[in-house]
């Protein structure tokens, strides 16, 4: 939870330190620019890479497997997704690297881990 508050504090003011600094540097008009395509552009990426996630889903339930890697890349690109919609270069770059498979095989045992300690306290139950 500690984790949590800092990351409202540390995350708001570093995006509004860099706006600035990209603003003095590129100027205003070019900074929105950058923002509003990361926004547009990451909107459609993320609604692409979750078409395909359901596919997957889709096929991996027809098949009788689980449907584990699917659910956790939909998550990411949902959070992805989200994150390009908040104004800001660290979020973008966060939001665009969940995008992309490579970043979400690497995040995937690390999110498995959580879930499963989760399940082990009994914090989290999954009927």
């Amino acid at each position: 939870m500690k984790w949590l508050v800092l990351l409202f504090l540390v995350v708001p003011a570093s995006e509004l330190t860099l706006l600035l600094v990209a603003g003095n540097q590129l100027g205003v008009m070019p900074t929105i620019s950058i923002i509003l395509l990361t926004g547009i552009g990451g909107a459609y990426m993320a609604k692409r890479q979750g078409f395909r996630a359901i596919v997957e889903f889709r096929e991996r339930m027809a098949a009788g497997d689980a449907p584990g890697p699917p659910i956790i890349d939909g998550l990411c690109i949902l959070a992805g997704g989200l994150l390009l919609l908040i104004p800001g270069f660290i979020t973008d770059i966060i939001g665009v690297l969940l995008l992309f498979s490579w970043p979400r095989k690497i995040l995937r045992p690390f999110i498995i881990r959580q879930i499963y300690n989760k399940m082990k306290k009994g914090t989290l139950i999954i009927r």
